[in-house]
């Protein structure tokens, strides 16, 4: 269809002039009305690009990327030239840019150089009824900015499904348009029977159901993350290999979620061949923010992966829930943009309508805040976080929570201001942990150790295939090594099981028992060692495209540190542009800063909305994280154990080629990290991690966490080796990544530390006063101040009672004297 007889299209007077008289407007577009790509287009055509660049906010990259090139195609001009993208790592602008799609993480990146955003003459926030983390910190940023920047700056607020009366008085009662679609009628099929315990296998079913006996058309299938995903595209492409030829024709099964490389979303946009019929299996990254031409057949699961976190035990619950009745409407329109449609949902209607929530909680209410409460304590803006004017506040406890952590963290000082360390930590795209211990990794001679550690954090799941640990592959069963299959998509490794060869290095990497960072550094270089080969990755269990990943994002961090580490500085010469791989077209220089995601490694904020694509794993015994090194015995993990308790540090090698003994005197493989430059890197993971530490039981291997609130919870099946002592005990102190709750409190991806490392950390952990850290008065101070201002009182009135009762005298003499000469005034006159 041509763009210009898009609906939005019929209101563009209307936009134009609001856009010109008020501050901020609020544009409601339904699904196919042409907002997302064509209001942008409708401003740069009235004139606002000449005063400035318009900028476009998605939440997820990959809808920044896409429509960029949607809109560049349309005006039939060089991506990068009047129409580019900025996203995490990449800036596809240049000088002549005039409509600029942007992550709103890069948006809040560019606040922190530049907080007025002089390069903007107007900002268009998409996808606002998402209710990002970082949309909803821009809600409150640009509400001040619109009314108090020098040179106007123009916001329209844009959604399919928006509370507008809501946004409007938020904004002071701006204007609001609501713009019809261009849809088709789509006719919505409820399951008799709920599926939504198996809706995998009911969404498998369904899909080839569609594909055999339903007209042409494309089908898309919603799922909750990405392991979910890769295992219907697995499922499906099996079962149409299974069907005799005569039974239906071709189908293409594609994947499509944020963390799939680039060159794999873009075949999601690609037609079909002729005589094919795509299936695109997605996140609930295709409800609004990427359209896939071609839809008929929408298989609605009625499922999210959400992760909620609680401020009071620092546990993050990562699961599986109904979407919104919101989202289920989004969902089935996708099936009626080119024609009409069917949405089969693979739920009741009685658990549509009584069972799932109006709307999704904003992330804001539901994620840690730690992050988004450093980043706003870096702007050059005074803002008092607990005061800040959020759309939906957050709850009080969390925001004391992010303060807390910040300061074990010396990321804020007891007054609540920001840092050295903690402004340059607000530079790193990375959780605030991982940035922190990149500071101490600097310091401590271990840099480059602690990025591949960053890096190898940074996937959206598990390396290892299934959702295993590696313990778990290492005594997994002899079958499973023989039922080896390279997956599908992408050259991933398949999840049946690892050669013997596999087991014997993967052994081997844990011997010495140091946990899962320690593992994942030690995977990192014997992956390097083999020539990043994929064949090597299928033979230890290891998913090729995560690693492959992990390298991607190293190389990114690597940018922007630079070779000395001189960007882990504020101002810091680092990594080439602030990091930012940036696509040149006219010979420019790219603008200072370091334009970041607000969130996460690798994209991890915008994954987390679409699910983590972590499956659960079930509970089970611990024993083989409790056995003692099998080559090394019992003296040699005793010995080992005194040292740590000791806080000696001489060692005479480790890694994969010691077989886990720093007794035996054998030097490390080439390209693998020495053991003092191994202790040096749990040092920096310690200090990095000094708000996540964990004190194992006198008697057994539960663990109680440290902080505010304390909690018992044991070690994941899923994590690596952790030597045990000849009584079967863990490491008394523990870093862990992650905190989570799968129906038992787990430890999760942990690295054993020496106890004079803590010790030095402990006293940060106590007597912290949230009020001052907030910016606030202490209660001591809060209380000298009331006292004062009452013992001023008192004083006052002492003061005037004197003087009233002064006065009061003076007035009783002087009418005395009075009466006195008045009495002898008449006696002379009677003489």
């Amino acid at each position: 269809m041509d763009p210009l007889q898009l609906p939005i299209r019929k209101y563009q007077k209307e936009i134009i002039a609001s856009v010109r008289a008020n501050p901020v407007t609020v544009v409601i577009g339904e699904t196919g009305s042409g907002k997302t790509t064509q209001i942008s287009q409708i401003l740069e055509e009235a004139g606002f690009a000449s005063s400035g660049v318009i900028g476009v906010t998605q939440p997820r990259r990959v809808a920044a990327v896409t429509v960029a090139r949607r809109v560049a195609s349309e005006k039939k001009v060089e991506l990068g030239q009047e129409v580019g993208y900025a996203v995490r790592f990449e800036d596809r602008t240049s000088r002549r840019t005039c409509i600029k799609y942007l992550t709103d993480g890069t948006l809040l990146r560019e606040c922190l150089e530049d907080s007025e955003l002089s390069r903007y003459s107007v900002l268009v926030l998409d996808e606002a009824h998402e209710r990002s983390l970082n949309t909803d910190i821009l809600f409150g940023l640009l509400k001040d900015l619109v009314l108090r920047r020098h040179r106007p700056l123009k916001l329209v607020v844009t959604s399919a499904t928006l509370d507008g009366e809501k946004f409007s008085a938020y904004f002071g009662s701006c204007p609001v348009f609501h713009v019809p679609g261009r849809t088709f009628p789509v006719d919505v099929i409820h399951s008799l029977e709920d599926h939504t315990q198996e809706y995998l296998a009911a969404a498998v079913d369904t899909a080839v159901d569609i594909h055999c006996n339903h007209p042409a058309g494309d089908i898309l299938l919603f799922l909750t993350g990405q392991a979910e995903i890769d295992k219907a595209v697995r499922q499906l492409n099996d079962a149409v290999r299974s069907l005799p030829p005569s039974t239906c024709g071709d189908l293409i099964v594609l994947p499509i979620y944020a963390a799939l490389p680039p060159e794999m979303q873009a075949r999601v946009f690609a037609p079909a061949p002729a005589g094919c019929r795509r299936c695109i299996v997605a996140t609930n990254i295709a409800e609004t923010s990427v359209t896939v031409d071609g839809v008929v057949y929408v298989v609605d699961s009625g499922m999210v992966k959400q992760k909620e976190y609680n401020p009071r035990t620092g546990m993050d619950s990562l699961g599986v829930t109904p979407i919104s009745r919101v989202q289920a409407t989004q969902r089935a329109g996708r099936a009626g943009r080119t024609r009409a449609g069917t949405c089969f949902r693979l739920y009741t209607k009685k658990f549509f309508e009584r069972e799932m929530p109006d709307t999704t909680a904003p992330e804001i209410q539901r994620t840690s805040l730690v992050a988004a409460v450093l980043y706003l304590k870096s702007l050059p803006l005074s803002i008092d976080v607990l005061a800040f004017d959020f759309l939906d506040p957050p709850a009080a406890e969390s925001l004391q929570d992010a303060l807390r952590q910040l300061y074990v963290l010396d990321a804020i000082d007891v007054d609540g201001n920001v840092t050295a360390k903690g402004k340059a930590m607000s530079l790193l795209p990375l959780d605030p942990s991982l940035a922190r211990a990149l500071l101490a990794a600097k310091e401590l001679g271990c840099l480059h150790q602690m990025m591949t550690v960053a890096a190898m954090l940074s996937p959206e799941s598990s390396v290892f295939v299934g959702g295993k640990g590696p313990e778990q592959l290492v005594a997994g069963d002899r079958q499973g090594q023989q039922q080896q299959q390279q997956q599908v998509v992408g050259g991933r490794s398949g999840p049946a099981g690892i050669s013997d060869q596999g087991r014997a290095l993967l052994k081997e990497l844990m011997a010495d028992g140091l946990g899962d960072h320690i593992l994942l550094l030690r995977l990192y270089e014997a992956w390097e060692q083999a020539g990043q080969s994929i064949e090597w990755c299928r033979d230890i269990g290891v998913d090729g495209r995560s690693m492959r990943f992990a390298r991607d994002i190293r190389q990114q961090l690597e940018r922007i540190i630079g070779p000395d580490g001189g960007g882990l500085e504020p101002g810091g010469g680092g990594g080439g542009g602030g990091g930012r791989q940036r696509q040149q077209h006219d010979g420019q220089q790219p603008p200072a800063g370091r334009q970041q995601q607000l969130q996460g490694s690798g994209g991890g904020a915008e994954r987390q909305r679409e699910g983590g694509g972590r499956e659960r794993v079930p509970s089970s015994g611990g024993s083989g994280r409790q056995r003692e090194g099998e080559r090394g015995g019992r003296e040699e993990v005793r010995a080992k154990r005194d040292r740590d308790q000791r806080g000696d540090t001489g060692s005479t090698g480790t890694g994969p080629g010691s077989r886990g003994s720093r007794e035996s005197g054998k030097r490390p493989r080439r390209g693998f990290s020495d053991a003092a430059t191994v202790d040096a890197l749990r040092k920096a993971i310690v200090i990095g991690f000094a708000n996540r530490l964990a004190r194992r039981m006198p008697m057994h291997n539960g663990y109680r966490t440290l902080g505010e609130s304390s909690t018992l919870a044991q070690l994941h099946p899923s994590c690596a080796r952790v030597a045990a002592d000849e009584e079967g005990l863990l490491p008394e102190w523990l870093v862990y990544h992650e905190l989570v709750s799968t129906g038992k409190v787990f430890l999760s991806k942990v690295c054993p530390m020496r106890a004079d490392w803590v010790q030095a950390i402990l006293p940060r952990l106590e007597n912290i006063d949230v009020n001052r850290l907030s910016g606030g008065k202490t209660r001591e101070q809060a209380l000298a101040v009331a006292e004062a201002k009452a013992a001023g009182t008192a004083v006052a009135d002492a003061q005037r009672a004197v003087a009233a009762e002064r006065r009061n005298t003076d007035g009783a003499v002087a009418a005395a004297r009075a009466r006195y000469l008045a009495r002898k005034a008449a006696g002379k006159g009677g003489r």
